[in-house]
C-alpha cells in the first residue's frame, strides 16, 4: 500500500511513468502479494502511463511477472537481466546460483511469452582467475542471446566484497582492455543490427528534454527503452507523442512526428 500511495502521490505531482527499484525486485512478498501483483496494482494507478523495474536476478523470475509484462498495457515491454559472465565457474565464484544453460533456457522462455520484449543485461570481464577461454564463454553466450544493448565492465577489486578479500585482481590491465574492446565491438554490432529492425515502425515516446549534441534535435525513450532522437517543435518534456523511425545507430534510433 505504501508504494501505492507513493505512485499517487507522484501522479498528483505530475509524473506519469515509475521505475521499481531494488535488489532481485522479482523476490519480493510482502502480505502474501507477489512482486506480479505490486507492479499491476501500480500500473492500474490513475495517470500512470509507464512502469519500469530495475534489476530483476535469473535464478528468481517467475511466470506471473512475465504474464504481467505481457498483459498489463502501462508495464513496459523490457526486462534488464543481469548475465555478469558466460562461464559456469565464474558465476559460482560470483555466487551468482545459476548456471549459462539456466540463463540461456530463461531467455528463451522470456521470448516465447513476450516475443517483441527487448533484453538489456550487465556483464564483468576480468572477474579474478578467468581465463581467456571462460572470457570466450561469455562472448559466445552474448552472440547467442542478441542483446539489445549490454552494460559492459571490467572487474576492479573493491574493499570489503567476498572477491576482494578472497582473490587478487589478477588479470592485467592489458588483458582487461583487449576483452573489453573485443566484447564492446561485436556487441556494438548487435546493437545497430537489433536497432534497425525498428526502421519503419511508429512509437509512442516520453519526451525527455534536448539530446546531447543538439538543442533542436530532442530524444525521448519507447515502451521499450530505447533513446529516441527527433526534430523539436513546441514539445515539452513530459509529453507523450508518437514517433516513426526513420534510421538507427549501435545507441539511438531516429525518427520524425508520425
Amino acid at each position: 500500500e505504501s508504494v501505492v500511495d507513493e505512485t499517487k502521490k507522484l501522479v498528483s505531482e505530475g509524473y506519469s511513468q515509475v521505475t521499481l527499484l531494488g535488489q532481485n525486485v522479482n523476490s519480493y512478498k510482502h502480505d502474501g502479494k507477489s512482486f506480479a501483483d505490486l507492479m499491476r496494482a501500480v500500473a492500474d494507478v490513475p495517470g500512470i502511463k509507464r512502469v519500469r523495474f530495475t534489476s530483476p536476478h535469473p535464478k528468481d523470475f517467475p511466470d506471473d511477472l512475465l504474464d504481467a509484462i505481457a498483459s498489463h498495457p502501462h508495464i513496459c515491454k523490457h526486462i534488464h537481466l543481469p548475465l555478469q559472465a558466460g562461464s559456469d565457474r565464474i558465476l559460482g565464484l560470483m555466487r551468482r546460483l545459476h548456471t549459462s544453460d539456466e540463463y540461456l533456457k530463461l531467455v528463451d522462455h522470456i521470448r516465447q511469452m513476450i516475443p517483441d520484449i527487448s533484453l538489456t543485461t550487465d556483464i564483468i570481464l576480468g572477474f579474478p582467475t578467468e581465463t581467456r577461454e571462460e572470457f570466450e564463454q561469455t562472448v559466445q553466450l552474448v552472440e547467442k542471446v542478441r542483446f539489445d544493448s549490454a552494460f559492459i565492465f571490467n572487474y576492479s577489486e573493491r574493499k570489503g566484497t567476498v572477491a576482494g578479500r578472497r582473490w587478487p585482481d589478477d588479470i592485467s590491465s592489458e588483458e582487461k582492455k583487449y576483452r573489453i574492446t573485443l566484447l564492446n565491438d561485436i556487441q556494438n554490432k548487435i546493437n545497430r543490427s537489433q536497432n534497425q529492425r525498428h526502421i519503419g515502425q511508429v512509437f509512442d515516446l516520453l519526451v525527455e528534454g534536448p539530446s546531447r549534441r543538439s538543442s533542436s534535435q530532442w530524444s525521448g525513450r519507447n515502451d521499450y527503452g530505447h533513446n529516441v532522437i527527433f526534430p523539436h517543435k513546441n514539445e515539452k518534456p513530459g509529453d507523450y507523442i508518437q514517433v516513426k523511425i526513420l534510421s538507427a545507430t549501435a545507441v539511438t534510433l531516429k525518427g520524425e512526428r508520425a
